[in-house]
C-alpha cells in the first residue's frame, strides 16, 4: 500500500513539475551552483571551514551542489531533477509520519503538500534546494525520534540526532524541529514529562539554538541584513509578525495572486491599526487554549505553524526583507502543520458522505492544485520569462526591473535595458546598483561623460564597493581625468585585492600617467590572480614591448590570442 501510493505521488510530482525540469538558471542560482573557485577538493574544504566562501553557511547544501556539479556541470536539468525528487521524497516521509501518528487523511495531506502552488518556488528554483534537502532530513529525524519515543532505542535516537544535524547543515530554520516535538508530545499525551519528552531533546535544542544564532549572525555580518531597511522597532516587529502569519495562512487556504516578490509593506507608516493582526492572532490562541479540553489539535496546529515560521516573522533580520517581508519559500516547512490539519478535518467531514464523494472531492482538490502548480512553473523557463512574469505579478518590484535591465543590457538590448534601470531608480532612488547599471549602460555606448554622474552617485551610496570605484575610475580616465581616476582605482584594489579586473584597470591608468614600472606590476598581479585574463596578458604584452622586452611581450601576446582568437597574429 505504502509503495503504491508513494509511487503514484512521485509520478504526480514529476508530471506537475515537468516544465521546471526544462527550466534554466534564474536570479541568484549562480551563488549556489558551485562557482569555479570552489570546484576543487580545496574548494570543498572552504565550503565547510570558511564562512563567507558561499552565499550562506549551509555546508551540506553546498557540498551537495559541489557533487552535483561534478555530475552534470552547468546543465540545469540535473539540479531541477534533484529538487523535484527531494520534494517528492519529503511528501512521502510526511505521509509516513502522519500515518505513524494516526492522523486522518495522511496521504491526502501528502498529495496536498506535494502539489500545492505555494511550494512551487521551493521546488522550481534551484537555489531553494536548501528547502527540499533540509526537509528530507527534518522529516527523517522526526520519524527516527518518534521510533525512539516508543522503544527508547539508542540506535533510533542516534539516527535521529544525526539526521537533525544534517538538516541544520542544510538550512538552520530546521532548528524549529525540537519545539515542534514538544508540541506534538503535548498534543498526543495531554502534557509534557521531563524524562519522557524534555530531557532527551536538550542536546538537540542546544544544537538548534547555536545553529540558529550563528545563522542570524552570518545573515547580518556576511550577507548584509543590516542598515536602514532593517531598522524596525519592537512594536513594528510585533505588528509585522501578526501580519505575516495571516498572510501565509491566507495563501495556503486560497493560493491566488501568488508572486515571487510580494509588495513590501511600509511598517513605519502603517499606524497602530497594524497591531490588529497580532492581537487577533493572540485572541485566537487564547480561544484555542480554552478549547483544549475538547480537542488539542487546533492549538497544536497553530503552535506548529507559528513556531516553524518564527525565524522569518521579523524578530530576526533576514536579507530577503530588503525586497519583501514575505515569500512563498519561507513557508515551505511551516505549511505542513496546516495542510495536515486541513486534510484531517476534510477527511473527517467527508467520512459521513457517500464513497464517491469521499474519493472524488480530494482528487478534485489535488488535481486543481496540481494544475495551478503546473501553470506557475512556466515562469522559471528562462531569465527573461522569469523577470517578466515577476513584474506581471508585482510591477513595483524594483529588483526585478534592475535584474531584467541587466539581462537586456548583456544581450545588447540597451534601449530596453535603460527603461528598466530608470524604473528601478524611480521605485528606489537610493539604489547604488541601479545608478551603477545606468552608468555602465552609458559606458557601453561610449558616453563616459554621461556615465560619470551615475558612477559618482553609486560610490556615494555604497563607498565600500570595489566595483563602483573601479567603474568610476574607468570613466574618469576615459574623460581625460586620469589623475582623479587613480584614487578610485587604488580604493578598488584596496577593497578587493584579489580582483584581477581591478588590478588590470589600475595598470591601464598608471600607464596613462606614465608610471610604467607600477603599471607593469599591476598587470603582473592581474595575470597572477587570473591566468585566464585576456586583457591582462594583452596589456602585459604592450608594456613589455614598450620596455623593449620583446620575448616576454610575444609570450603574453600569444597567451592573449589563445584566450581571444580574434586578435591578429604577430608579424614575424
Amino acid at each position: 500500500m505504502f509503495v503504491g501510493l508513494a509511487a503514484a505521488l512521485i509520478v504526480a510530482v514529476v508530471l506537475v513539475y515537468l516544465p521546471a525540469l526544462h527550466a534554466g538558471f534564474i536570479w541568484n542560482d549562480s551563488d549556489y551552483v558551485t562557482r569555479p573557485g570552489l570546484r576543487s577538493v580545496h574548494g570543498l574544504w572552504r565550503i565547510w571551514f570558511e564562512v563567507g566562501a558561499t552565499e550562506q553557511y549551509y555546508p551540506l547544501l553546498h557540498s551537495s551542489f559541489w557533487l552535483q556539479h561534478l555530475l552534470w556541470g552547468d546543465a540545469a536539468f540535473g539540479y531541477h531533477l534533484v529538487n523535484v525528487l527531494l520534494h517528492g521524497a519529503s511528501a512521502c516521509l510526511f505521509a509516513a509520519l502522519l500515518t505513524r501518528w494516526r492522523v486522518l487523511g495522511a496521504w491526502f495531506a501528502a498529495f496536498l503538500f506535494a502539489l500545492h502552488p505555494v511550494c512551487v518556488e521551493s521546488v522550481a528554483w534551484i537555489s531553494e534546494q536548501k528547502n527540499t534537502l533540509s526537509l528530507v532530513f527534518y522529516l527523517g529525524a522526526a520519524l527516527a525520534y518518534d521510533r525512539f519515543t516508543i522503544n527508547r532505542s539508542g540506535r533510533a535516537y542516534g539516527l535521529g540526532l544525526l539526521l537533525f544535524v544534517l538538516a541544520l547543515l542544510s538550512k538552520t530554520t530546521t532548528a524549529t524541529l525540537v519545539p515542534a516535538f514538544w508540541v506534538v508530545a503535548w498534543w498526543r499525551h495531554g502534557g509534557l514529562q521531563w524524562s519522557r519528552d524534555a530531557r532527551p531533546l536538550l542536546p538537540w535544542f542546544a544544537l538548534g539554538a547555536v545553529a540558529g544564532l550563528f545563522s542570524a549572525w552570518v545573515e547580518m555580518e556576511h550577507i548584509g541584513a543590516v542598515g536602514e531597511a532593517f531598522s524596525l522597532t519592537v512594536l513594528e516587529r510585533i505588528m509585522l509578525a501578526g501580519r505575516i502569519v495571516w498572510f501565509y495562512l491566507a495563501k495556503l487556504l486560497w493560493p491566488a495572486d501568488l508572486a515571487f516578490i510580494y509588495p513590501r509593506w511600509d511598517m513605519a507608516g502603517s499606524g497602530l491599526v497594524a497591531i490588529v493582526p497580532a492581537l487577533v492572532a493572540a485572541l485566537v490562541l487564547i480561544a484555542l487554549w480554552r478549547l483544549r479540553s475538547s480537542t488539542r489539535a487546533p492549538l497544536a496546529i497553530a503552535l506548529l505553524f507559528g513556531g516553524s515560521l518564527f525565524p522569518v516573522l521579523g524578530f530576526f533580520n533576514v536579507y530577503g526583507f530588503l525586497y519583501s517581508y514575505v515569500a512563498d519559500h519561507w513557508q515551505y516547512l511551516p505549511c505542513l502543520a496546516v495542510i495536515a490539519g486541513l486534510a484531517s478535518g476534510l477527511t473527517l467531514v467527508l467520512g459521513r458522505l457517500p464513497r464517491g464523494i469521499r474519493l472524488g472531492v480530494p482528487v478534485m482538490i489535488v488535481a486543481l492544485l496540481g494544475g495551478l502548480s503546473w501553470q506557475r512553473t512556466a515562469m522559471y523557463r528562462d531569465l527573461e520569462t522569469f523577470y517578466r512574469s515577476l513584474l506581471r505579478d508585482n510591477p513595483e518590484a524594483w529588483m526585478a526591473h534592475n535584474n531584467l535591465g541587466t539581462f537586456l543590457r548583456e544581450n545588447g538590448r540597451l534601449d530596453e535595458a535603460e527603461v528598466h534601470f530608470a524604473e528601478t531608480l524611480r521605485l528606489r532612488p537610493r539604489s547604488a546598483k541601479a545608478h551603477n547599471n545606468l552608468g555602465v549602460l552609458h559606458q557601453d555606448r561610449r558616453r563616459f561623460a554621461q556615465a560619470l554622474p551615475f558612477f559618482r552617485e553609486a560610490v556615494r551610496l555604497a563607498p565600500e564597493s570595489a566595483i563602483y570605484h573601479d567603474n568610476l575610475a574607468t570613466a574618469l580616465r576615459e574623460t581625460g581625468e586620469a589623475a582623479a581616476a587613480l584614487a578610485h582605482h587604488q580604493e578598488a584594489v584596496h577593497r578587493d585585492p584579489g580582483w584581477a579586473v581591478a588590478q588590470n584597470n589600475h595598470g591601464v591608468t598608471l600607464r596613462a600617467l606614465g608610471r610604467s614600472g607600477e603599471a607593469l606590476e599591476a598587470f603582473q598581479r592581474a595575470v597572477r590572480l587570473d591566468p585566464q585574463s585576456g586583457p591582462g596578458h594583452l596589456n602585459l604584452a604592450l608594456m613589455y614591448s614598450l620596455l623593449g622586452r620583446e620575448a616576454e611581450s610575444r609570450h603574453h601576446y600569444e597567451q592573449a590570442r589563445q584566450l581571444n582568437p580574434a586578435l591578429p597574429p604577430l608579424r614575424r
